[in-house]
């Protein structure tokens, strides 16, 4: 059981209840959109959307009166509308209806003289479908993954492509499409097609976060090349473990990307324990790719083995890191020493330290870390590093300075509930603090073996009745401190965890 924050319901303006009555007719709403003052248009897409009025929807992406369409400025909430369409993800007929509007506007040529009865079918340039909530662990077959996303849009692209050459004297109304995609051994071959069929068409596809996953590195590198340098934000490289040597191939293919502000990499082995000749030479080439690199703002590293490398990774970025995570990268004291004393620690909203064993020698140099990000950390992240009582407990008086923190993950750790009563108590003082993800107490457990090994902490059952008192005595003192919308859980899947460029 989880106490939430209470979720108000939507809050509509009378212009909103207005316009949802006008909708409930499509065929007369459609009717009426060419007497309609262009200024109601973003409210229209944003009801018929919720909605779902596809044959509004679709004619209102035919006849849209912008230069821009963009779903984070029209999805989110708004002066008449609280409801964040943003944060669901989005439906699977409002998205296809989209989809048919714009491909309705390609076949709607353009003649010589710019002349048409509906001329504001010729404003709309550039289609922002960005910002579409990513996968999450429940499946809803009403809604839209960002994998179905990737695969319409690439269909659409592969039919413009395909479709009836123009007429002598006419074009087609170019638009740019602006989209997060994801992609694996499955989709890639149509991927690929369909970027290779944007290019020269009339529908421009642009990519701006490219999330890949268990990817040959071939395909990796071949998608690369066929992106715009120009529109990629991101790059997030997925279950690939492509080691230095697959790396050392791909990077410099990633680093043409100037205004790339996130790298996600994993899995690259790069252990100074067991050196070679060819792995030094790949690193070095990589670190020296990672220096090219000017606008980067987040670098996640998971699962690298980077023991006593971490000098050599940061020394070479132009800028200081705002994000940074190093899950499961077997980091050294002198790591997490020299992150302290370098230009990024005064810079983190985002730390995530997860898998690193925290509780011995590392401890004081991670909290010395923590009071040079103290300033600026908004979400950290601290799962498994088997911190007990003991090193919580010497920790919260740092820990207790990030005052502008939102965020802890503490899940997997062996806490008690004096630990995290403790916790509860002295984090009073951190007035943004949101969301607190804590392990199952070690009162919780049965026979546990001293220190639990992470494995059992995640393996081994509880005493529901135990925890149950836990969870109620939690928020008891949430509510006497007067933190009721302040949320404690045990929920890793929750979708709680902040993305970076929304912090």
């Amino acid at each position: 059981m989880r106490w939430l924050p209470a979720w108000p319901s939507a809050m509509h303006t009378l212009v909103f209840l207005s316009t949802r009555q006008v909708l409930q007719c499509q065929p007369a709403a459609c009717q009426a959109l060419p007497l309609l003052p262009r200024e109601l248009f973003p409210l229209l897409f944003k009801v018929a959307f919720m909605d779902k009025k596809t044959v509004v929807l679709r004619e209102l992406v035919h006849t849209w009166p912008f230069p821009l369409l963009s779903f984070q400025q029209l999805l989110q909430e708004c002066a008449h509308c609280s409801r964040a369409l943003l944060q669901e993800r989005p439906s699977t007929e409002s998205m296809q209806a989209v989809i048919l509007g714009l491909t309705a506007r390609l076949h709607t040529p353009e003649t010589e003289s710019g002349t048409q009865p509906l001329c504001r079918k010729h404003a709309l340039r550039v289609l922002d479908m960005t910002g579409l909530l990513d996968d999450g662990v429940e499946q809803d077959p009403g809604t839209m993954s960002m994998w179905d996303c990737t695969a319409a849009v690439a269909r659409t692209c592969i039919a413009q492509q395909q479709g009836v050459t123009a007429e002598p004297g006419l074009a087609p109304i170019p638009v740019e499409v602006r989209v997060d995609l994801r992609v694996n051994r499955a989709s890639y071959a149509f991927l690929r097609e369909a970027l290779r069929s944007s290019v020269g068409s009339p529908l421009r596809l642009c990519c701006r976060d490219l999330r890949a996953e268990d990817l040959p590195m071939r395909n990796t590198v071949a998608l690369l090349q066929l992106l715009d340098a120009g529109c990629l934000r991101r790059v997030d490289l997925r279950f690939n473990n492509l080691g230095l040597r697959g790396l050392s191939v791909i990077i410099p293919h990633v680093a043409r990307f100037q205004h790339l502000a996130s790298l996600r990499l994993h899995y690259v082995h790069g252990d100074s324990r067991q050196p070679s000749v060819d792995g030094e030479d790949n690193f070095r080439y990589f670190l020296a790719q990672m220096g090219r690199f000017t606008c980067l703002r987040e670098l996640s590293m998971g699962s690298s083995l980077l023991s006593g490398r971490l000098d050599q990774l940061l020394s070479t970025l132009q800028s200081p890191l705002e994000s940074l995570e190093l899950a499961f990268c077997a980091l050294l004291p002198e790591d997490l020493r020299f992150l302290a004393r370098s230009p990024h620690a005064v810079h983190l909203k985002k730390l995530d330290l997860s898998g690193n064993d925290l509780s011995g020698n590392q401890l004081e140099p991670f909290q010395g870390l923590l009071r040079a990000a103290a300033a600026t950390l908004l979400h950290l992240e601290l799962t498994e590093c088997q911190l007990a009582d003991t090193q919580l407990l010497a920790t919260l008086p740092v820990l207790t300075r990030c005052t502008s923190l939102r965020y802890l993950g503490l899940y997997g750790n062996p806490l008690s509930m004096a630990g995290l009563k403790e916790l509860l108590r002295d984090s009073v003082v951190q007035a943004e603090l949101r969301t607190v993800v804590h392990p199952f107490p070690v009162d919780c457990y049965e026979g546990l073996p001293w220190p639990p090994p992470a494995s059992v902490l995640l393996e081994a059952s509880i005493n529901e009745e135990k925890f149950a008192r836990v969870e109620a005595e939690l928020h008891q003192l949430l509510l006497a401190s007067g933190r009721a919308h302040v949320l404690w859980t045990t929920d890793i899947y929750g979708r709680l965890a902040a993305d970076y460029f929304s912090l």
